[in-house]
């Protein structure tokens, strides 16, 4: 046999493997449908100054867990989990990674499609992607989420900051050539062109080097160590004691921006000197982010976990400052006359 013999059954052979593959290999629509499927729609506190009251979450259990973005969206009694068939549940926070801003809610459901949350290798530089979101809150019963394609244009460190607030998360992260950093977008599922799921999209923010908003996502093996550590109690866990009282920080001489929402994230404003807060070195645009080992996303949650100290407790508070995380010791909580001195005149 001639060599033209062997060169054309070897184009043949490469004929039918294309054609089998092609047979096989799911369409982007139906990468788009099937992915949907695996993502929710959130709604919870918000409505004001930028806060948005919705964004998006994927499901990582047949049991209801849900990973999504820490946000203030989630610092509510009431989250609103919609899922892509229009079944509504009611979520329950179940834990946050202050370091990543992750957390995790729950919802009561069974047998939900769901991503299998794997600590994979990440993708190369030039992988094609979806991201699968509710940007803008376009959809809110039965609608699909939004789908944007491109690529993964750079894997880099993270350094970014949303107004004083400087982002806590300094690992790489992926770096995407479509704007996915639009309200309701953060949370959403980030696929390749198979399906899988590799990352997680990131909140709003803005390069600190250059200013420009970045479109990035947190990739799948980070997301999968924060999902883990929140389970295993290794993060902080949201807690569900009763609050009795509630304690304005200003007795330690913190004052915080003002609360127009009741959910606005807890900076400092401003320290009283001499105080406790300034003898410990907090200081203005610090963002709270735990209080006792417990994760507090908003002004209210401050206060309320103040309010579970018994006098002489140790009052140590974790604040996120110039991109790092900072724990602080303000000593043990002092008596309330001793706490009456330090209330700014009427």
């Amino acid at each position: 046999m001639t060599w033209r013999f062997w060169m054309s059954r070897l184009a043949l052979w490469f004929a039918v493997l294309v054609i089998f593959e092609s047979a096989s290999a799911a369409s982007p629509e139906e990468m788009i449908a099937g992915g949907s499927r695996k993502v929710v729609k959130l709604y919870g506190a918000g409505g004001l100054r930028g806060l948005e009251a919705y964004q998006t979450g994927i499901l990582v259990s047949a049991e209801g867990h849900i990973v999504t973005v820490m946000s203030t969206v989630l610092d509510s009694d009431e989250i609103d989990c919609v899922l892509d068939d229009g079944r509504r549940y009611r979520a329950k926070l179940a834990g946050v990674d202050p370091r990543r801003e992750l957390a995790v809610i729950t919802i009561a459901g069974e047998d939900l499609p769901f991503f299998a949350l794997l600590e994979s290798d990440r993708v190369a530089i030039g992988t094609r992607i979806f991201a699968l979101s509710n940007l803008f809150g376009v959809a809110v019963g039965d609608e699909r989420v939004s789908a944007q394609h491109g690529v993964v244009s750079a894997v880099v460190p993270l350094e970014a900051r949303r107004g004083a607030y400087e982002a806590p998360y300094q690992g790489d992260v992926y770096v995407l050539d479509c704007t996915t950093n639009n309200p309701g977008s953060p949370g959403g599922a980030l696929i390749d062109y198979r399906g899988q799921l590799i990352g997680m999209l990131g909140k709003e923010l803005r390069s600190t080097a250059s200013g420009i908003w970045l479109n990035y996502a947190l990739p799948i093996d980070e997301l999968a160590r924060g999902y883990r550590e929140i389970l295993s109690g290794e993060s902080q866990f949201v807690t569900t004691n009763t609050i009795t009282a509630a304690l304005d920080p200003v007795f330690l001489g913190i004052i915080l921006v003002p609360d127009l929402l009741d959910k606005t994230p807890p900076f400092v404003e401003s320290i009283i000197p001499n105080s406790t807060a300034a003898q410990a070195c907090v200081q203005p645009d610090d963002l709270l982010i735990a209080v006792g080992g417990k994760a507090v996303a908003s002004r209210t949650a401050v206060q309320g976990a103040l309010g579970r100290l018994a006098e002489g407790d140790p009052v140590l508070l974790t604040v996120v400052r110039q991109g790092s995380i900072v724990d602080l010791d303000l000593g043990p909580l002092q008596k309330e006359e001793s706490r009456q001195k330090l209330l700014p005149a009427p």
